[in-house]
């Protein structure tokens, strides 16, 4: 299969039982416009989006990540890190291939930017199955995670209804890189979610993360909104993202948009993916965390060191 000219280049392949995928409309046909994320995708027949999960099959879309997991395990609620939701239980993670963000600091990158072979892909797993997986482990909880569970949204609604009718809650890990048209219908499903703000500045999501800001904190906005719980990661990068002054605006965003009890994951960086400075100092992240204490702000949590 292809990818998209409006993202990557990836040849797609002929699929027989691609599920069919939400958020779309035809334009220039045969040709399609994704509404997943803000991407918007202009995709071609025999193509995907930027993601590479999303396909044009004959003027349809299709999830080639619909019920295909890649990564499947059972962690401690905390390693999503959630350190204030449902405390030393542990959660039913799964995640597939792709990404809508293409940030060259990634630290999961064989999974956002690895792609299935449609002609061979893993073993289909319903979203029933892995309510019972979850329920055999002993899970409270299903998470969303390990790449970005918004390319594989369809799946996560279908499970997220299947988990909640068996009494199970609802994780997302995310950046949060959205359309509001795929958030109403997705946001409300979860009971808590950790939204990974990768930089306070829209150069710093223009250049290295081929995306905008200002998507990611309107679901931020969104998901305080609807009452969900939620945590917020930011993985902090030397010379990048953790400047005094944007951190300083950060603090100053959540405390007029949300509150000081929201709990604030600032986790060290290691050199990943294509991005190979230094190693976050602790004592940055002791600095960020003082900070923010001295403006009572209540729940800071320092990851990765």
């Amino acid at each position: 299969m292809n990818h998209s000219s409006t993202g990557g280049e990836n040849q797609l392949m002929t699929a027989q039982s691609i599920h069919p995928a939400r958020w779309w409309q035809p334009e220039n046909p045969p040709s399609i416009r994704c509404h997943l994320c803000p991407r918007l995708c202009l995709i071609k027949p025999g193509w995907t989006g930027f993601c590479g999960v999303r396909a044009n099959l004959n003027g349809q879309l299709g999830s080639i990540a619909y019920g295909h997991p890649v990564s499947v395990g059972v962690d401690p609620i905390e390693k999503k890190p959630l350190a204030r939701f449902l405390p030393g239980t542990r959660t039913f993670s799964f995640g597939t291939f792709g990404c809508n963000l293409g940030c060259s600091f990634c630290q999961n990158d064989s999974l956002s930017r690895g792609y299935y072979n449609v002609e061979e892909l893993p073993r289909y797993l319903a979203p029933a199955e892995i309510v019972e997986l979850a329920l055999q482990h002993n899970c409270l909880s299903v998470a969303y995670t390990y790449n970005e569970p918004t390319v594989f949204a369809e799946y996560v609604i279908d499970t997220a209804n299947a988990a909640a009718g068996k009494g199970l809650k609802n994780v997302l890990v995310s950046n949060g890189y959205i359309t509001r048209e795929a958030a109403a219908d997705l946001y409300p499903l979860i009971d808590a979610a950790n939204i990974d703000m990768k930089g306070f500045s829209e150069e710093f999501y223009h250049s290295l993360c081929g995306g905008s800001l200002a998507p990611v904190l309107d679901s931020i906005r969104y998901l305080y909104e609807l009452g969900k719980h939620i945590e917020i990661t930011n993985l902090v990068i030397p010379g990048q993202n953790d400047s005094e002054e944007m951190i300083k605006n950060w603090f100053d965003w959540v405390d007029a948009h949300l509150n000081k009890d929201v709990p604030l994951h600032f986790s060290a960086y290691h050199p990943a993916y294509k991005m190979h400075v230094e190693r976050t100092p602790r004592e940055t992240l002791y600095r960020i965390r003082e900070y923010g204490e001295q403006r009572g702000f209540t729940s800071i949590f320092l990851g990765n060191i």
